[in-house]
C-alpha cells in the first residue's frame, strides 16, 4: 500500500528499554530516521537516535529545570523549542514516512503532538530491575535511582498510552515472539511499510532477568503489571 505523505512514527520508551532495537526494527522496515548513530559503546548497533532531536529536548528539560535523569514535573515548550521542532519537521518533509526515538520523547511529547497532531506511535517497556541494572552498569546509578527513573518514565508511558491508545510492546517477550509482533505493529501502521526486511533486533545483545532479581517496590511492580496488561 501506498504511503499518506509525510506519516511521523515516533518510539516512546524509557532508556534502556528496547527503544534503540524497536527504531533500528522500523528503520529496516522503511521509517526514515535521518542521521542517526549507528554504534556507540553502550549499544553495538547504536541508539538509532537524531542529533538534531536530542539536543532540541535536552535544551527544552534543561530550560525547564531537568534532565534526561531529573524529570521535570511538567514540560512547558517555548517559541525557540517550537522553532527548533518546526525546522526538524521541514526538513524531513521530503520523506513519505519519517521518525524519531528517544526515551526523553516520553516527557516531551506535547510539543510534537501540537505540530503532528496525526503522529503514530509505538510505545516499548521493559522490566523495571533491568532497566535499573542497565543503569547501573552505564551510569554508577544504584538500583534505586534506577527504579525511580524507570517509575517517572513509565508513568507518562501509560498516560499516553491511556490518551492515543498506540501499541505496545513487552522488550521482555521471546526473542522471535517479540519480533513478529514488531513485525505485527509494522503492518498495523498502514504506513506502506515492510515488516518483512526487519532483521535489525538480536535477543542475544539482551539481558536476561534472573530468578533471585524478582523482588520490586509495590509501586513498580503494579505499574509493570499494568504496561504488561496492555501490551500486545
Amino acid at each position: 500500500m501506498k504511503a499518506r505523505a509525510n506519516s511521523v512514527v515516533a518510539v516512546l520508551g524509557m532508556h534502556r528499554s528496547g527503544t534503540s532495537a524497536l527504531a533500528g526494527c522500523l528503520e529496516e522496515a522503511g521509517v526514515h530516521l535521518g542521521e542517526v548513530r549507528s554504534a556507540n559503546r553502550a549499544n553495538p548497533r547504536g541508539n538509532r537516535e537524531n542529533r538534531d532531536i536530542i539536543a532540541l529536548h535536552k535544551a527544552l528539560l534543561r530550560r525547564n529545570g531537568g534532565a534526561w535523569d531529573r524529570p521535570p514535573e511538567q514540560v512547558t515548550w517555548n517559541l525557540v523549542a517550537r522553532w527548533r521542532r518546526d525546522r526538524i519537521i521541514r526538513r524531513f518533509a521530503r520523506h513519505p514516512v519519517w521518525g524519531f526515538k528517544d526515551p526523553r520523547a516520553l516527557l516531551c511529547l506535547e510539543g510534537w503532538l501540537d505540530a503532528l497532531p496525526g503522529l503514530h506511535c509505538v510505545g516499548i517497556f521493559r522490566h523495571p530491575l533491568l532497566v535499573a541494572r542497565s543503569l547501573e552498569r552505564r551510569n554508577g546509578f544504584p538500583l534505586e535511582r534506577g527504579l525511580a527513573l524507570w517509575l517517572a518514565y513509565n508513568r507518562h508511558l501509560v498516560h499516553h498510552h491511556e490518551r492515543m491508545g498506540f501499541p505496545l510492546l513487552s522488550f521482555d517477550d521471546d526473542g522471535r515472539v517479540f519480533l513478529d509482533k514488531v513485525k505485527q505493529v509494522v503492518a498495523g501502521l498502514d504506513l506502506g511499510l515492510d515488516p518483512e526486511k526487519i532483521s535489525f533486533f538480536d535477543p542475544d545483545f539482551r539481558h536476561e532477568l534472573e530468578e533471585e532479581c524478582l523482588s520490586l517496590p509495590v509501586e513498580c511492580a503494579e505499574l509493570h503489571k499494568d504496561l504488561l496488561s496492555r501490551a500486545l
